[in-house]
């Protein structure tokens, strides 16, 4: 069995293992199958080495099982590899569940089995997309992922939770129906131009088609991935789901769901549909700079501090958009950069929101106050996380968002203007939002006496803190392992297309 394959169902096994255990004891198991998972995934850090090249036609993917025939009538494989893109997110994904899990053992009290099952469940889905490389397997690892997030929600949500879970599963749903068909088209391609039945990625990165059928499977694309992202306007789903979900289902959809929209972009329909992106890319960048300045200004008038964090990650991802569609080195660098990012700031946010509820119950901005005097430890944790949220040099936030900026500038340099005052924008809200928390008179004489950070609280902080302060001072690495990569992506863009993006 190999890395990767052990990666991604470990979690699965451990999930059976919770939903048939009873008690608290499905916490610990979920805990230990969590941190072994994350254990074992540290290895892919040596183990990817961007000096060596990789599989033939895409020499950046490495590790890689298979292909074995998995329906062998249709010529459906089990593929797995990664390259230096995917062995981030999955460190990412991997890194984050054992942190949800832990944080979640004192919120969560009903049924807790079953939570802990269904976000290991969750995290097989999640690794399983990052390195599936047939696209009938990972579209059922995409799909699979629906699943838990469905039942997170819907079970340990708040009043409205039902709603919220309906509106996300008929989003996504509606955008994967689209990718399938498309998938399948694609799947027909390959046999007419090649005479076998393939599904597997590498196959079909060398199909030709015509524009016309091109077009039109390069928006079926989007509408899945830009569901997921979620790109403006279909982004409606984000903040009732985030409001509604648990703590804990709140930090994996910020951190690492949303990250699979950016991913099918940059893994399937930049080198797929090459023409389409040369075409349609300025449309996308418009689309970016809207949800980026949209965002912006509807979190600024939240009232709920959830649905600010919310509305903050349309526009956070907006940017993640905006340095994609750069095409070009800096910016698809610094898009990839800021999805690690967001996912640690905006994961941290959320928990810091979660602390809180769970010692007050409610998330209204106008209930605080005062905060940095009852709670001083919490106080500075969540401006430590605010100032890396909004971009302070010296924090991961900075490094992504100005390499987005410089890349979009070559070729869009209006958008990036009008996207740059996303980053003010973004200041401006959190910091205000800040203020009313921390300082000002205690709204509410209950905030006198508050508990501060707990020992587990500042544990399970810790390894976020500490990346947010690595990714920030010392970004090489990071850069580094993620660099033939994207010259890979853009280079299957580029070599296939003529280059014309119109300013």
């Amino acid at each position: 069995m190999g890395i990767l394959t052990a990666i991604t169902f470990l979690p699965l096994v451990g999930a059976f293992v919770c939903f048939l255990t009873r008690g608290p004891s499905a916490k610990t198991i979920a805990l230990v199958i969590s941190l072994l998972t994350f254990a074992i995934s540290l290895f892919l850090w040596p183990m990817y080495d961007v000096g060596v090249h990789g599989v033939r036609g895409w020499e950046t993917f490495q590790l890689t099982e298979g292909p074995y025939l998995w329906v062998p009538d249709l010529g459906i494989t089990y593929f797995l590899g990664v390259d230096g893109i995917a062995v981030l997110l999955v460190l990412l994904t991997t890194l984050m569940t054992p942190i949800v899990i832990y944080s979640s053992f004192g919120s969560i009290k009903e049924n807790v089995h079953l939570y802990m099952g269904f976000l290991l469940l969750l995290e097989t889905g999640m690794v399983g997309t990052f390195t599936a490389l047939d696209t009938f397997l990972f579209y059922v690892f995409w799909e699979l992922m629906l699943i838990p997030m469905y039942f997170i929600i819907g079970m340990w949500g708040g009043p409205q939770r039902i709603y919220a879970t309906l509106k996300f599963f008929v989003y996504t749903m509606a955008g994967s129906l689209l990718m399938l068909v498309a998938i399948l088209a694609l799947y027909v391609y390959h046999h007419q131009q090649f005479g076998t039945w393939s599904s597997n990625l590498l196959d079909l990165y060398r199909l030709d088609l015509p524009f016309q059928s091109e077009k039109w499977l390069f928006w079926a694309f989007v509408a899945a991935f830009a569901v997921k992202v979620p790109m403006f306007p279909l982004h409606t789903w984000l903040p009732d789901a985030h409001v509604e979900a648990p703590t804990g289902g709140s930090v994996i959809l910020a951190g690492v769901l949303l990250k699979m929209g950016t991913f099918g972009f940059v893994r399937y329909a930049l080198p797929l549909f090459p023409e389409a992106t040369i075409q349609y890319g300025p449309t996308l960048v418009a689309l970016a700079v809207i949800g980026i300045v949209y965002g912006a200004l509807v979190a600024m008038i939240q009232e709920d501090i959830k649905k600010l964090v919310a509305y903050s990650s349309v526009s956070h991802m907006g940017a993640v958009m905006l340095g994609i569609f750069a095409l070009n080195p800096e910016g698809m660098s610094g898009a990839v950069y800021q999805m690690l990012g967001h996912g640690l700031s905006t994961g941290a946010l959320f928990l810091c929101v979660g602390m809180i509820y769970d010692r007050r119950h409610t998330r209204l901005i106008a209930e605080y106050g005062g905060l940095a005097k009852s709670v001083p430890l919490f106080a500075t944790l969540l401006l430590f996380i605010t100032l890396s949220s909004i971009g302070l040099p010296g924090l991961n936030g900075f490094v992504g968002e100005i390499l987005i900026l410089l890349g979009a500038f070559e070729h869009h340099p209006v958008a990036t203007v009008i996207a740059a005052t996303g980053v003010i924008w973004g200041a401006v809200y959190m910091l205000w939002v800040y203020q009313r928390v921390a300082f000002g008179p205690l709204q509410n004489h209950a905030n006198k006496h508050l508990e501060d950070l707990k020992g587990s609280e500042i544990a399970y902080m810790l390894p976020i803190v500490a990346l947010v302060i690595l990714m920030g001072v010392y970004p090489e690495p990071f850069l580094a392992k993620m660099e033939p990569s994207v010259k890979m992506v853009l280079s299957s863009v580029t070599d296939h297309a003529s280059f014309a993006v119109t300013p």
